[in-house]
C-alpha cells in the first residue's frame, strides 16, 4: 500500500512539470505577437480541447484574452452539453499585429504545446490558419478531420451564428459530429 502515496506524489511531479514545459512554451509563442493590446489565450495549458478563433471581437479585445465574450460562454455551454472534456484553451489566430509568418508560427507553436487531442475551428480564418500552419487544406465545416495527428473540426463563424437562430441551429449541428464521432 506505500506505493500509492508515492505513484501520487509521482503523478503530481509529472504534472507539474508538463504544465511548466507547456507554460514555457506558450510563452515563446506569445512573444511572437507583442503588439500593444495583443489578445492572449486562455484556459488549462494542457488542454483536450483547443478552442481557436481567427480575429478576435471587441469582447476579446477589450479583456486582451481570447473568447472572453458571449461566444466564449455559449461555446462552453455547447461543448458541456456535448460532454465534451472540461479541459479547454483558447486562442486567436490573429490577436494583434503580426506578419503572416509569425501568426502562422504562433498557431503551431501553441496546437504543439497544448497537444489536445480535439481542435475546434470557430470560423474560417481560424480554419484557414490552421490549415496554412500546418501545410494542409481547410478543414470543411461540420466535417471531423485529422490535422497534425489530433481530431480537427471546423464550424461557420460561431460569433456571428449567436446573432441569427438558423446559423445558431447549423452551427450547432456542425459541433455535434464531435460527439457522434467519439461514438464511432
Amino acid at each position: 500500500m506505500s506505493e500509492l502515496p508515492e505513484t501520487v506524489a509521482e503523478a503530481r511531479r509529472l504534472d507539474e512539470l508538463y504544465r511548466t514545459k507547456a507554460d514555457a512554451e506558450i510563452a515563446a509563442a506569445e512573444a511572437l505577437v507583442q503588439a500593444e493590446g495583443a489578445v492572449r489565450g486562455q484556459g488549462d495549458v494542457l488542454a483536450e480541447v483547443a478552442l481557436v478563433k481567427g480575429e478576435p471581437g471587441p469582447a476579446d479585445l477589450e479583456a486582451g484574452r481570447a473568447l472572453a465574450g458571449e461566444d466564449g460562454v455559449a461555446v462552453g455551454k455547447a461543448l458541456d452539453a456535448l460532454g465534451l472534456p472540461e479541459s479547454r484553451y483558447a486562442f486567436c489566430t490573429r490577436p494583434g499585429k503580426a506578419s503572416d509568418g509569425d501568426a502562422l508560427a504562433r498557431v503551431r507553436l501553441l496546437v504543439e504545446a497544448i497537444d489536445p487531442l480535439t481542435v475546434i475551428l470557430l470560423d474560417s480564418r481560424a480554419s484557414a490558419d490552421v490549415a496554412a500552419a500546418y501545410g494542409s487544406e481547410s478543414p470543411e465545416p461540420g466535417v471531423v478531420g485529422r490535422i497534425g495527428g489530433r481530431k480537427v473540426l471546423a464550424v461557420e463563424d460561431f460569433e456571428k451564428s449567436l446573432g441569427d437562430e438558423a446559423s445558431k441551429r447549423r452551427v450547432w449541428k456542425q459541433l455535434r459530429t464531435l460527439a457522434r464521432e467519439d461514438r464511432t
